[in-house]
């Protein structure tokens, strides 16, 4: 097993972490934008009108992405284990 090999397998265990987070992330971004607007034009600073919102924004979107999330980590799951006898 060579350095170069385990850097490109720790690139994709990178890579995969920003592709399955990156959604849920970016959504909770946008609420909390949209969110923190509201409050700066109406000057309402209740703690909860921020972390109410993403909750639930983030819940939904685990629920709609959660097949799609499950089927991207267990296909690299298993082309880790696939690659295990050309590690020995």
């Amino acid at each position: 097993m060579s350095i170069g090999y385990l850097v490109s397998l720790m690139r994709g265990a990178v890579f995969q972490v920003l592709l399955m987070t990156s959604p849920v992330l970016g959504a909770a971004l946008i609420v909390g934008l949209i969110v923190a607007i509201f409050q700066a034009t109406t000057s309402i600073q209740e703690q909860t009108l921020t972390f109410l919102p993403k909750l639930i924004v983030i819940l939904i979107m685990l629920a709609l992405l959660g097949a799609w999330l499950f089927a991207s980590l267990r296909g690299y799951t298993l082309n880790l284990f696939n690659n295990i006898p050309n590690l020995a």
